[in-house]
């Protein structure tokens, strides 16, 4: 398992995002606070404090063209 933390700043922020988890095969959750939802899923996104960095963990170690594909998303430590 990996994790990174990603910043999700508009709508299309979000569509995009799940656009691009949506074509890997893997599971990824985003985790805020106490709460953990599916990355696939934009209603659980908008679940979120989107104001917030929100913590994304993916499921698998052979993830780095996705990671790659999210670095515009990323947020820098």
């Amino acid at each position: 398992m990996k994790s990174t933390v990603i910043k999700l700043d508009t709508i299309n922020d979000v569509k995009n995002f799940v656009n691009t988890v949506s074509k890997y095969d893997f599971d990824v959750d985003l985790v805020s606070g106490r709460y953990a939802v599916d990355a696939k899923s934009i209603m659980g996104i908008f679940s979120l404090d989107l104001a917030k960095p929100i913590k994304v963990e993916i499921y698998s170690d052979n993830c780095q063209q996705f990671l790659d594909e999210i670095k515009g998303f990323v947020q820098e430590a």
